[in-house]
């Protein structure tokens, strides 16, 4: 149950900025999963980024480009990215099985992935602070519905020191200093 950085992909799902404006929390969701994507970078943890219909929805945040620009891009039309047979071809050739998954909108895209995710035996962990809908209450039955198919709720926290394990080497020296100094204070969506 506990992450390891050397299995651990974090999948950013259609945070894109024509869809933003419209999310109930769309902001925090961004910055935290900027901020994780940032250390995903620092440990070598690779970084995925989906978008549903760019020519109307925008392209990914370019604040999330900004912190994962070698993040892997997908363009989906299945709501379920894991549907998309390229998508799941290079996932499951990547191997890494657990996968940290957040977005927009959490009771559809985001939740469709990570159930398709937990059907094809990958372990889900649905980042808390990082997946919004248009309406607050969606967002909550979407995490529910996960955690009642298997998926585990996490905070960005929880991810980057169960990442980084232990405060006595250079990984954690440099997280610390780039990544792990407060942030604003922000309410974990329930």
């Amino acid at each position: 149950m506990r992450l390891d950085r050397t299995t651990s992909l974090l999948l950013i799902v259609d945070l894109q900025t024509g869809l933003l404006p419209a999310i109930d929390g769309g902001e925090q969701a961004v910055t935290e999963a900027a901020w994780l994507a940032g250390l995903s970078r620092m440990l070598n943890v690779p970084v995925w980024l989906t978008v549903q219909y760019p020519a109307g929805l925008g392209t990914v945040d370019p604040r999330l480009a900004a912190a994962a620009p070698a993040a892997r891009r997908w363009e989906k039309v299945h709501f379920d990215a894991h549907q998309e047979p390229p998508f799941a071809k290079a996932l499951g050739d990547l191997g890494r099985k657990q996968v940290i998954i957040c977005g927009s909108e959490a009771h559809v895209c985001v939740l469709q992935t990570a159930l398709g995710l937990l059907a094809a035996d990958y372990r889900v962990y649905w980042l808390a602070e990082a997946c919004a809908s248009r309406r607050h209450d969606e967002a909550r039955l979407a995490r529910e519905r996960v955690v009642a198919a298997g998926g585990i709720v996490v905070s960005a926290d929880m991810v980057a020191y169960e990442w980084l394990e232990r405060c006595d080497n250079e990984a954690f020296k440099a997280a610390h200093r780039d990544f792990l100094k407060p942030r604003a204070t922000r309410p974990l969506r329930f």
